[in-house]
């Protein structure tokens, strides 16, 4: 029944999208509720909402998932123990943020998890050794706009995620939200990004939009702050989309 309830409650926080599956969301509660999981995450699941986010994904045992920009790798280690023995999780740094990782990198290729492959390159150049499932990337897509991740090219790494993807797989935007309207303006500057910008230039690429979540929507965050700052961390408006590539 909690599972049901927890499905039930995820459809109606979505718009456009097709019904979440049940066992979706079994695979989600599971990965989340592993005792595996550390703490430093743990403590971010009331804020993040992790159960809701891999349901919407669509992550299942098996897939093969990039996590672009991942930053803490809060998100890689949830999607290593979504997709299972079976599956793999590349999770790309761009190179171009390399800089700010407080801690030495590990080499190309290696990962602490079986199942996670950690990649570092410039992101115009971004791939992954086989057809990906799913591209998730989550309070970063805004940065990509930023002068510190030149030459990025959101035309290029759009595509590149595109071509990346088998027929069907799914591309998954999370980000903080700025005002309707206000474009790229706020990137720099409050860390926040035009939702219908971000929608423009992923369906450029050639992906048709599946829907929303609005499950990390706050109607009380002004939107005129940075995300740092401490009156709204943790509670910004944020939008998650879904783009799919065609079959």
């Amino acid at each position: 029944m909690r599972n049901a309830t927890l499905a039930l409650t995820v459809c109606l926080a979505m718009a456009a999208t097709p019904a979440i599956s049940l066992a979706g969301s079994k695979v989600a509660t599971a990965a989340v509720s592993s005792p595996t999981r550390p703490e430093t995450d743990t403590k971010h699941d009331a804020d993040r909402k992790p159960i809701e986010m891999l349901t919407f994904a669509g992550v299942k045992p098996g897939d093969k998932v990039a996590d672009l920009v991942p930053g803490s790798g809060y998100f890689t280690r949830l999607f290593a123990l979504a997709v299972g023995p079976k599956g793999m999780v590349y999770s790309f740094l761009p190179a171009e943020f390399a800089g700010f990782s407080k801690a030495p990198l590990p080499a190309s290729g290696s990962h602490p998890a079986p199942n996670v492959t950690f990649l570092v390159a410039p992101m115009n150049a971004f791939a992954v050794p086989e057809k990906l499932d799913v591209v998730w990337t989550s309070q970063n897509y805004h940065d990509l706009h930023d002068g510190f991740a030149a030459p990025t090219d959101l035309k290029i790494v759009n595509k590149a995620i595109f071509n990346a993807l088998k027929p069907g797989g799914v591309f998954v935007v999370l980000d903080h939200s700025s005002k309707p309207g206000s474009g790229l303006k706020d990137t720099e500057t409050l860390h926040r990004i035009d939702a219908a910008v971000v929608k423009a230039e992923v369906e450029a690429a050639g992906f048709k939009w599946v829907g929303e979540s609005k499950v990390l929507a706050n109607p009380a965050d002004p939107r005129t702050a940075n995300v740092f700052d401490p009156s709204i961390r943790g509670h910004t408006d944020q939008f998650i989309y879904k783009f799919r590539k065609p079959k």
